[in-house]
């Protein structure tokens, strides 16, 4: 139950985005949904008596925070919210779905990891789907609709992979790294702010929406995430629910935002997920249940 209410708040936020750009720039709404991330993830500290934890931190832990609170959420998110201003929102939130595939070939980069024909063939059906969105279809043609929306949702998606492979080498407790990283990140957007655009303070339906990215898509929900996982039996299962955000997704964009999903969206998105569930199947496994298949 509660990593399927993780999987329902995120499944909003696609909508969440393209509607408060409505009434917000990209960066100002980065800018209060970062502000109020923080106010969020400061509760939870205060609610789980972790504040501590911070004090215990060592220069070279906050030096590792400057780096991830620069890549997210500041990078990520105003590579993000560009995206989906150029975008639409069918088009920027499924895109930017593909950064498992890139965490493949980052970690075969950075990490050093050997990509395997299982991954090879993995990463060819996911990017045959980005090509399907991007194009809309006119995959043969290679016309792509906007080229610096689609080059931005991608790059988020890269930004994302390159994240999560930072993350996973720092073994502080989450929800205080989380803290530290995101203080970091509202620092460089209220420089990014004061040096490059206009700060105030919007109306009423900005703000709002910028509170309830700011609460759910970037605080509150990590957490239940989190305790999803702490009380699964099988965190395999229960991680699998992720993939019905982007589908959930898209029924909130065609109800809220107005959009006409289109065949290709459906078609990309299906072979994206293909690509990424067949990642994380094992050669022998995936050998065996085809032998057993072919015996029966």
């Amino acid at each position: 139950m509660l990593a399927l209410l993780a999987v329902l708040f995120w499944s909003t936020m696609s909508t969440a985005f393209k509607l408060s750009l409505r009434y917000l720039a990209f960066d100002l709404l980065l800018f209060w949904s970062v502000f109020f991330a923080l106010i969020a993830v400061a509760l939870i500290m205060l609610l789980q008596q972790k504040f501590g934890l911070i004090g215990r931190m060592s220069k070279r832990d906050f030096l590792r925070s400057a780096l991830m609170g620069l890549i997210n959420p500041f990078l990520y998110y105003l590579v993000l919210f560009n995206a989906y201003d150029l975008l639409q929102a069918q088009e920027a939130g499924v895109l930017n779905y593909t950064w498992p595939v890139i965490l493949v070939l980052l970690s075969a980069v950075v990490l050093r990891q050997k990509i395997s024909l299982l991954n090879f063939m993995a990463i060819i059906v996911s990017f045959s789907g980005l090509l399907v969105i991007s194009t809309k279809g006119q995959v043969f043609t290679l016309n792509f609709t906007n080229p610096t929306g689609v080059g931005l949702a991608i790059g988020s998606a890269f930004l994302w992979a390159l994240y999560w492979i930072i993350n996973m080498k720092d073994q502080r407790e989450a929800v205080s790294k989380i803290f530290v990283n995101m203080l970091f990140g509202f620092v460089y957007i209220l420089l990014y702010m004061l040096l490059f655009s206009k700060l105030n303070i919007p109306q009423w339906h900005g703000l709002a929406g910028a509170m309830y990215i700011g609460a759910f898509e970037m605080g509150f929900t990590f957490v239940i995430w989190l305790l999803a996982l702490k009380f699964a039996a099988n965190t395999a299962k229960v991680s699998n629910l992720i993939f019905l955000s982007p589908f959930i997704g898209l029924f909130f964009i065609h109800l809220f935002v107005g959009e006409q999903i289109l065949v290709s969206t459906y078609v990309g998105l299906v072979l994206i997920v293909a690509g990424i569930m067949l990642q994380q199947l094992k050669p022998k496994s995936m050998l065996r249940r085809m032998f057993n298949g072919f015996v029966t």
